[in-house]
């Protein structure tokens, strides 16, 4: 319920500001009632967002062009050091191709790695006139449970993420081009798709990118968004 009256309170304060009109100048904000759409994928050790590691995380951090279309500014990714007492199923590592031991992985610790991608998101608010962060992923939930764990378990106090609310582009591409699964809504979307790339959270995060901003850009184009 805590949860249910923080977003109330959010939404009194946006909508006000909206009615002014002194808050939310920019198409970004205009477009998604003052939310920046903020691409994340991770990978993990597992499915259990409370006990299961993370392992990577990536962003990519969207502008808006003059015509009111989607582009990607920069990417965020990090490898991630394990929390003490994570468990790290086999069968996952196994699946992603993670090498936890490799000389090369260079992790941070989740701290690190969310301190350094909640700065950069921040900073992209201010510039749009955004008020809030809305997390964008392929199955998002699954996203959004890791990143609010690891928010919590590190203590961190200024999320600037929706904490429950996101946007799927798995539903996206449903309503787009009837396919659920990311490589094949890349293929339907006309996106390149190397299936050796895939699990690896920055190439899955700029390809999630693409497919969203694509279905974004063509609703746009096709004067589904009066800006």
């Amino acid at each position: 319920m805590s949860q249910d009256i923080t977003d109330y309170e959010y939404e009194l304060d946006n909508n006000s500001q909206e009615r002014n009109s002194s808050g939310l100048k920019s198409p970004m904000a205009r477009r998604f009632r003052g939310y920046l759409p903020v691409v994340i994928d991770v990978e993990t050790g597992g499915f259990n967002s409370a006990t299961d590691a993370l392992l990577e995380i990536a962003a990519v951090i969207p502008n808006m062009d003059d015509e009111g279309l989607l582009y990607p500014e920069h990417t965020l990714f990090f490898r991630v050091e394990p929390f003490a007492g994570a468990n790290i199923e086999q069968a996952a590592l196994d699946f992603t191709g993670i090498k936890l031991n490799h000389p090369l992985r260079m992790a941070v610790s989740e701290e690190r790695a969310l301190t350094e991608i909640f700065k950069s998101v921040r900073k992209s608010m201010k510039a749009s006139g955004c008020k809030r962060a809305i997390l964008v992923g392929h199955n998002s939930h699954f996203d959004l449970g890791f990143l609010n764990a690891a928010v919590e378990r590190c203590g961190i106090k200024r999320n600037p993420f929706h904490p429950f609310s996101s946007f799927d582009t798995a539903t996206l591409a449903g309503l787009a081009y009837g396919q659920t699964v990311l490589a094949k809504a890349c293929e339907a979307a006309a996106i390149g798709f190397d299936a050796r790339e895939a699990h690896n959270a920055r190439y899955d995060t700029e390809k999630t990118a693409e497919l969203f901003f694509g279905i974004v850009n063509r609703w746009k184009e096709m004067g589904g968004w009066d800006d």
